[in-house]
């Protein structure tokens, strides 16, 4: 009787393991959507949200890295074919970049959509995701939120880093391979350049678009640069600030993996403004 029920125990101990995780997941995504679809009826728009956080499998705990891939393009052409022409799109947008291929099929499936399509920046949407703010009709971001160069990368180092070292020495001292990929490097910088100017001189005038393409493939900056609102308003980028609250509301329904030992702590309220020195949480009593 005494084993019967001990093993009773830990079966139940084992079933409750097992399920929280994937009901605590999908109470998160029945309230993403909840979020999503309350921004829709407010703005009047198909809002599609491609947020890249490093998350926690549900059982393992094992941490997650997103990125933008083919998978992402799929899903986000696939949104844009169910919209229709006349209805606006909202991308919220936060990645570090990804695979070129599918930034720029999305890319180019957001700039044939016939309505205005607008990206919101919360935090970043570097390279790649930088690509994909400069399809868009407008681009709104956080006061904070930055966006990046998007200089192509091969074999992890910049392109143009790979034709400047090339010609700071002589080719018969360079190996087949490094001629090779310097060879690639060199296509990679006209084709992404190309690809810049062609989505910036639709919305703007081509001499604007090739000045601002240059600067964001040329390999000006490092490629993770924060490039800041006021940057980019320098560059000639239209970017306007104030984002509406349901973006900060989703992008907290995709939690970091928690840690043992938090890294950042603070009340997670709004604080009133007060004249004196002492200020209270809003709601304290």
């Amino acid at each position: 009787m005494g084993a019967g029920f001990i093993n009773i125990f830990w079966i139940l101990i084992l079933l409750w393991t097992f399920f929280t995780p994937l009901y605590r997941q999908k109470r998160i995504q029945v309230e993403r959507y909840r979020i999503i679809r309350g921004m829709e009826r407010k703005r009047g728009s198909r809002v599609i949200a491609m947020i890249h956080r490093m998350e926690s499998l549900s059982i393992l705990g094992i941490p997650l890295s997103k990125s933008i891939d083919i998978e992402d393009s799929e899903k986000i052409l696939r949104a844009i074919r169910l919209t229709p022409d006349d209805l606006p799109i909202d991308i919220i947008l936060h990645t570090p970049g990804g695979l070129v291929l599918a930034a720029e099929q999305i890319a180019h499936a957001i700039q044939k959509h016939k309505a205005k399509v607008t990206v919101f920046v919360p935090h970043y949407a570097m390279s790649g995701g930088t690509l994909l703010a400069l399809a868009a009709d407008e681009i709104v971001m956080d006061e904070n939120a930055v966006l990046g160069p998007v200089d192509p990368q091969l074999g992890g180092y910049p392109a143009v880093s790979i034709l400047k070292a090339i010609e700071q020495k002589s080719k018969d001292s360079l190996d087949d391979k490094t001629l090779i990929l310097g060879d690639v490097a060199a296509k990679a910088m006209v084709q992404v350049y190309d690809s810049v100017y062609r989505i910036l001189s639709a919305r703007i005038p081509a001499q604007d678009a090739e000045r601002i393409a240059r600067a964001l493939t040329e390999g000006r900056w490092t490629h993770d640069y924060p490039i800041t609102c006021e940057e980019l308003e320098k560059l000639g980028l239209p970017v306007k600030v104030g984002l509406p609250r349901e973006v900060y509301e989703l992008m907290e329904l995709y939690p970091q993996p928690m840690q043992h030992r938090p890294s950042v702590q603070y009340i997670p309220v709004p604080y009133e403004r007060r004249d004196g020195p002492e200020r209270r949480p809003r709601g304290d009593l």
